[in-house]
Parts: structure tokens; sequence; C-alpha cells
């Protein structure tokens, strides 16, 4: 049999497991799933005879070299950090390695090693990124075979909460990791280029300056730049592009809310708030506000933040019960990010049964035979509200068919790369619209850059 080592238990296996495992036997396949929480491996393992479960510290090295050196190629699922010490494994090893995790510079210098030994390290093939490079390259290659001239890339995804569970007043609810939901966009200024100029977003700013998107039968949205739009500009091919821009979809709304905590710095992660653990919900916003012996933490608050009481700012705030006195921080040491997101996950987690949303938005703007064109293409995924998340399904369905593919010889090409070449998006995208992940596209009129983001 053919052993395919997945390391990661976590959320997004779980679709990837149940995929391989309905394939293992016409593709002769056992899965060796493995994390440091064997309870968790087991349960995607579903007691299938074709799985096995065990449990795998990654940092002992005898241990992981191991079951590296068993499998036929490896998928990891850890989180990104932990990829470069499997990765280095199976370069001694001779293994093919999957990830979903963007290509670190750690990742990036082992190219020429898995170049000379043969071997295919399949990284940024999830959902964004992944999906986002494979369903945008598909018409970039498409309007460039025709002979047309790129002048416009746009392209937004949001994970969100689906409309029939979409109850609270910020329209959200975590779908992925909530730290990296608190930390977004921090880390230097959102840069991108917008008809030929380019132009940048500093941190503080960066929740006030958002783009609208509509997509048919859900509604609208809202997007907020993406840190380095630029950073695919040389991989796709598009050095002489004039707009080129990546961001983040939410609900109306949700960006202006948000605004609030970092305005107030709420979500700065770098620093330690002293005697966090015997904290108040209340003793943390208070300890953000100016001292006032007789005004209270709402009235400063408005204050601050220039709310009138009669502004839906402020309900969402209440909404998160940010000033209770009872409810304690109880973490030790935390920063405020650390804090904020406790706050959060008491009110934004996912409930058993609600269902989770994927949405992708690209624009295509370019010129043919004189004229100027646009097209828009869309993509809306939803989970089942149970293991078949919609975040599980974008993030574990590509990983397992490149897997797959690369098993059988389909995916040959040596060294550290993305999904942006024809034969591995082409085949990829087909299977994907088997499970109703699906693009639309509308050809409209060419709109240009939109000035409201200048």
């Amino acid at each position: 049999m053919r052993h395919i080592l997945i390391i990661g238990a976590g959320k997004s296996t779980g679709v990837l497991v149940d995929y391989l495992l309905k394939k293992s036997e016409e593709e002769n396949l056992k899965l060796l799933i493995a994390d440091k929480n064997i309870n968790h491996a087991k349960l995607l393992g579903q007691n299938h005879k074709n799985a096995e479960a065990v449990e795998l510290d990654i940092f002992n090295e005898t241990q992981r070299r191991f079951y590296i050196e068993k499998a036929s190629i490896v998928i990891s699922m850890l989180p990104a950090r932990f990829h470069i010490e499997v990765a280095r494994d199976c370069i001694l090893y001779k293994k093919s390695m999957v990830t979903a995790s963007y290509v670190s510079p750690e990742m990036q210098d082992l190219n020429e090693s898995a170049i000379e030994k043969n071997i295919v390290f399949m990284n940024e093939i999830g959902v964004d990124p992944g999906i986002d490079h494979m369903s945008a390259m598909q018409v970039l290659d498409r309007i460039r075979s025709q002979g047309g001239k790129i002048l416009l890339f746009e392209s937004f995804t949001g994970g969100l909460v689906a409309p029939e569970n979409d109850d609270n007043l910020w329209n959200y609810k975590f779908t992925w990791n909530p730290r990296n939901v608190v930390t977004a966009g921090q880390g230097g200024a959102a840069k991108f280029i917008q008809e030929g100029q380019y132009k940048y977003i500093p941190y503080h700013k960066l929740f006030r300056r958002t783009e609208f998107l509509d997509v048919e039968g859900y509604g609208r949205f809202e997007a907020y730049a993406n840190r380095n739009s630029l950073k695919y500009r040389s991989v796709y091919g598009l050095d002489n592009i004039l707009t080129l821009y990546r961001g983040t979809m939410r609900r109306v709304g949700f960006s202006k809310a948000w605004n609030m905590f970092v305005q107030l710095g709420m979500t700065d992660d770098t620093y330690i708030i002293e005697d966090s653990e015997n904290m108040s919900y209340r003793d943390f916003v208070n300890s953000f506000l100016p001292y006032s012996p007789t005004d209270s933490a709402e009235l400063k608050m408005r204050h601050v933040l220039k709310i009138d009481q009669d502004d839906i700012m402020w309900d969402k705030l209440v909404e998160l019960d940010l000033f209770n006195a009872t409810k304690m921080v109880e973490l030790k040491r935390a920063t405020p990010a650390q804090i904020l997101q406790k706050i959060l996950e008491d009110s934004w987690t996912l409930q058993a049964g609600e269902k989770d949303m994927i949405v992708m938005y690209h624009k295509f703007g370019y010129e043919l035979d004189g004229e100027k064109r646009q097209i828009d293409s869309t993509m809306v995924c939803l989970g089942d509200g149970k293991m078949q998340t919609a975040m599980a399904k974008t993030v574990g369905l590509p990983v397992a068919m490149a897997a797959l593919k690369i098993l059988n010889g389909e995916i040959t090409k040596p060294g550290v790369q993305i999904p942006i070449t024809a034969p591995i998006y082409e085949p990829i995208l087909k299977e994907l619209e088997d499970y109703g992940i699906r693009f639309r596209e509308s050809e409209i009129e060419y709109l240009g850059y939109n000035p409201l983001s200048l």
C-alpha cells in the first residue's frame, strides 16, 4: 500500500481525511494520521480499516523521522511555523510534501535541495492562499492566451458566518483562527498599486479604507486591504499591471466597528497587561480609558470614541458584554490582543450546527482589440454545520487532491512551488466543482479603479 502521512488533526483536516479515505481502496492508500493528541487523530480516522492514528510530538526528532521515512508522501496541516521541521526531514528521506501555508523564506531556501532530490514541495494550496491562486491564474492565462493585456486585478476572500446563522450586530463569527482575526493587518502598512501609483495604508487607517462588493444572492460586502498586495505581482506575471489589490471581505459595517478596538489599542500584541488574570472585562476596557473619579467606563468610552448614545456602534460594543464587572479575563501575562480575543470568543464562536461561509471575489480588467473589458468572478461555499465546514472543505480538498496527484505522478515538477500553472490548477479546479466549489463569471462594463480607495 501507499502510505500518506498526515501531520496535524485540526479543524481543516477532517474533510481532507474523508476525501482520501473514500479513495483509499481504488488508490491503494493507507492514511497515517499523526497528532500530539491521539484522540483527535482517532476521531478523524473514523475507525476506517485504511486509517491509523498515531501520537506524534513534532519536536521529537526521532519519532518524527520514523514516520516520515515510512511515508510515500507527507501532508503537513500543522501551524505554518512548524512546517520547516517536517520539510527538512522530507529532504533527508526524499519525500514530497504538501501544505496549505504561505511559502516562508526558510521553505524557499529548500528549493534547490528539493529539485536535487526530485521531490515536490507544494505550498499555498488551501483556500487563501490556494483556490485564490488557481482561480485567478485560470482567468488571467485565458485572457492572455486571447491576446488581452491585463490592466487590473483585484482579489478578495472572506471567512464568514452563513446567512442563516448571522444573528449578531457585527454580522461575524470566528470561522478560523481567532488570533489571526484579532491581529489582522498588523506588522506594517498595507501596500498596493492603483492606476500606476503605489499606495500605502498604515494600520491605524486600514479599517476606514474599504471597498464595497456585491455578490448575487448574498448581498453586499466590504473589503479592507491585505498587508502586501504586491507579493504576487511577478508570480502572476503582472509586473506591468496598473492596479493590483488584494483584500479581506467582511459584511458592511464590520470594519468601522472594528476600528474602535484599533484606535483604543486593544488589538496590540506587543506588550503584557499587568495582573491580567485578576482583571474583569470591565477592568480591561477601563485600562484604555482616561482616569475620572466620577465618569463611568461607558461614558468615557463614548466620549473617547465620539459615539452617540443612539449610534449602532455603541450597541455593537454593548452586545459583546465588554462592561461586565464579574466576568474575569483569567489569562496570565496576557497581551491586549489575547484578552480581546477571549472576550470576542464568548460572542463569536460558532455553536453546534451553525454554518460558516467562504466568499471569494476576483475582478479582472483588461484590454482586447482596443476595447477595455472586465470580468468579475465569484465563489460562495457553505458549510454543513458539522465536520464539513466551508473552511475545512476549501482548505482540505485542494490539499488532498494535490497530494494524490503528486503520488500518482500527475504533478512531477520538483522544487518549492505554489499552484499557478495550468497542469496543476485545471484538474483541481474541475474536481472541486464536483464538491460545489465553483466560480460564476460575468462580463461587465470596465470600471477601472475604485476612487473610494485612493
